[in-house]
């Protein structure tokens, strides 16, 4: 989180600077976007400047992305629930005879 200066001054994290190829002396852009504010770096091309293909390209690369964080994050064994889909089923009714 990032606190505003007394000179309305936000200090940029060094990681998203280093990811976005931001340097100093960049003019940033600042874009109203409903409740939120968007930076926008000077470098960065909106997507509606993109052609379909350069668009799946950015998507696809986005997907391998995803799947190697999912992957690298191990994912816990599921545990015994202690009940079955059938004994759900027949959960507060009564027995038949």
């Amino acid at each position: 989180m990032a606190r505003v200066t007394s000179k309305m001054q936000v200090t940029l994290p060094r990681s998203l600077a280093e990811r976005y190829g931001i340097r100093p002396g960049d003019d940033m852009r600042f874009e109203a976007d409903g409740a939120f504010i968007r930076i926008v770096p000077p470098n960065a091309v909106a997507a509606g400047d993109l052609d379909v293909e350069a668009r799946l390209r950015l998507f696809d690369a986005a997907t391998e992305r995803q799947h190697a964080r999912e992957a690298a994050r191990p994912r816990p064994v599921a545990a015994g629930r202690g009940w079955t889909r059938d004994e759900l089923y027949d959960r507060g009714r009564p027995a038949a005879d």
